[in-house]
């Protein structure tokens, strides 16, 4: 690579261009006639205007009558002088944007105005040809499938229910939602998604804007323990024992609180960061939730839910490719779902611009009667990768515990117990006719004998409301 782009090299590769169109074609995407020196600029922006005008390169006559800048012929050029062509231009272009970048950050950096700073940096740095062609459909059919299948993509939910409605689960690099009204449940819907991923031995981080640290925790204590916060209270050194148990075999989990108006640089810094310090790696991220983050890439009033939820959303799912994690959020449904039932994509708060983003998109329904039952219902609202939408899931909730499970659960899953019937429902349960003890001999029931002159199967008598018919039948009855 050279060090030094001077005038007689960006010359040479304007003159390259002209003897060969495709050079030109192949570089039209990082080409920028501001990178060129301010005398050859003129020549740059008239090959620029002249090709998007007319569909052709223009004649190197045309270029000096016009411009007044004299480019040569390169005779005898071969596919290795393109090559180098290729590969300097590239570094030429991605210099100079640095450079340029560089110093509109500082002016930027005088106004105060720090969140553009890095995007301009960014952009600059990642400048480059395009060199991936992409995926040849029928070069190889059983590699392209599994490698959507097996590279990074489709891990089990821990609910084999939405499991099946996923078709394997999510997938990492995607942007998954869960949709509630306030006191719905989003976040424990998170944390016992999150709790079954470091028991299949997966570890993440699960950042908070709305609860503490602390409660989280708790909450996800209990879930773990199989024990009530109320239990756990007081009895500390079991569920601290039960917690250090199920450690030794789950992968690592971390908690942390950032406050409400947080970005995604917020939180890139901060995986970062905990990655750095632990070395640990983040194989998901849970963020509880979407609507209380702000953009980067914009500045937009906290009022306009439409545009800010659009930005959020679109780089949550950047930042979920650019790891490449699992990245599960929250968001809250509006007021006209309060009565309803069924969820659709009028009901989210903010519109439609996070469902347009995401990949998978969940409403949660429940009620305070169905949490008593011990019931949840999961309804798929968008999918990109299975033909769910539409499609409910009922799960078990123990509100004891605020573990949610698959209903039914497995035979002997501690997890799976329902919460405790009633003490009425219990009694009339075990309720039941036996003989008196110690007395073996009692016999059956028999239907009562009738007495002579009178017959069991004569129709009943039948009561009228008006007063004079019943002193009648009261006398026919005393005369008999």
């Amino acid at each position: 690579m050279l060090k030094e782009y001077g005038l007689d090299v960006q010359r040479l590769f304007l003159e390259m261009m002209l003897e060969d169109a495709t050079s030109y074609v192949r570089v039209q995407n990082i080409y920028n006639p501001q990178n060129f020196d301010r005398s050859l600029r003129p020549a740059a922006e008239f090959i620029k205007e002249h090709t998007d005008a007319h569909k052709t390169m223009p004649d190197r006559s045309q270029i000096s009558a016009t411009t007044g800048v004299k480019l040569q012929p390169v005779p005898d050029l071969n596919e290795g002088h393109y090559d180098w062509f290729m590969s300097e231009f590239e570094a030429f272009t991605r210099r100079q944007e640095l450079e340029r970048a560089i110093l509109k950050s500082a002016d930027l950096l005088e106004k105060g105005e720090f969140e553009p700073v890095e995007k301009l940096i960014k952009d600059a740095v990642q400048i480059s040809l395009t060199r991936d062609m992409g995926t040849d459909y029928f070069a190889d059919p059983a590699g392209r499938i599994n490698r959507y299948f097996n590279s990074g993509g489709q891990v089990s939910t821990g609910w084999q229910q939405l499991d099946r409605l996923l078709y394997g689960g999510f997938s990492r690099g995607e942007l998954n939602i869960f949709a509630g009204g306030s006191g719905s449940g989003k976040s424990l819907v998170m944390m016992n998604i999150a709790l079954n991923w470091i028991q299949q031995g997966l570890s993440g981080v699960y950042i908070t804007l709305e609860l503490s640290e602390e409660l989280t925790s708790l909450r996800t204590d209990a879930m773990l323990t199989n024990m009530s916060t109320k239990d756990i209270r007081k009895d500390i050194d079991t569920a601290e024992l039960k917690v250090k148990l199920v450690a030794k075999k789950s992968g690592n989990y971390q908690v942390k609180g950032l406050p409400a108006q947080s970005n995604i640089n917020d939180i890139r810094a901060y995986l970062k960061e905990y990655q750095i310090q632990t070395g640990k790696k983040v194989d998901f991220v849970m963020i509880d939730y979407l609507d209380l983050l702000m953009p980067v890439s914009a500045k937009v009033s906290p009022n306009d839910l439409f545009v800010k939820d659009k930005y959020v959303s679109e780089e949550l799912r950047n930042l979920a490719k650019e790891l490449g994690v699992l990245m599960v959020t929250a968001s809250q449904l509006n007021r006209s779902a309060v009565e309803e039932v069924e969820f659709d994509h009028s009901h989210i708060s903010g519109g439609i611009s996070k469902i347009n983003t995401a990949d998978n998109v969940f409403g949660i329904f429940t009620s305070r009667s169905m949490k008593e039952r011990g019931k949840y219902q999961i309804q798929c609202m968008k999918s990109r990768s299975s033909t769910g939408v539409g499609q409910k899931i009922d799960l078990e909730y123990n509100i004891e515990t605020m573990r949610i499970t698959d209903e039914g659960g497995e035979d002997g899953d501690a997890y799976s117990k329902k919460p405790s019937a009633s003490i009425m429902d219990s009694i009339k349960a075990r309720s039941q006719v036996k003989p008196a003890e110690g007395d073996a001999s009692t016999p059956p029931w028999e239907r009562a004998k009738p007495r002579e002159d009178f017959d069991l199967e004569a129709p009943k008598v039948t009561a009228d409301v008006q007063s004079a018919k019943l002193k009648q039948l009261l006398g026919q009855i005393k005369s008999n």
